[in-house]
């Protein structure tokens, strides 16, 4: 039995053959360069749980809020906030630090071997968002 055909309506094409093939695999680098962007976006305001060390102490829980990645984030440690800022000539300044006044300073980053990223005596662990 021969299917019904269907009306002309229904076999429209919204590419004429031959048309749509060439262009798939720039449609499939864009749509996947797409998902992959925002798989690692990071949404203003997110709090991410990491592990923190403060001066060689204990590691303990903590959180990372990002206000833009890369640029403006806060580590908060207990009852402690430390915002942190980059301007992108790889120079980072921080502000609310142990044993200061509170005014911003620049601080040094480092890799540590256990994969905590530092920022002089308070490190972190964790899914840390770069850029």
């Amino acid at each position: 039995m021969d299917p019904l055909p269907l009306p002309a309506a229904r076999r429209w094409r919204a590419f004429p053959p031959g048309k749509w093939w060439p262009d798939a695999p720039v449609l499939l680098v864009v749509l996947g360069t797409l998902l992959v962007s925002a798989a690692w976006a990071v949404p203003e305001g997110l709090l991410i749980p990491l592990e923190c060390r403060l001066e060689q102490g204990p590691w303990q829980d903590c959180q990372m809020r990002v206000d833009q990645v890369g640029a403006h984030w806060w580590l908060l440690i207990g009852e402690r906030q430390l915002e942190f800022r980059h301007d992108g000539s790889g120079t980072v300044t921080m502000q609310g630090g142990p044993g200061e006044g509170g005014g911003w300073r620049p601080v040094s980053s480092r890799w540590e071997e256990d994969a905590s990223l530092c920022w002089n005596g308070i490190c972190a662990k964790g899914d840390i968002p770069l850029d």
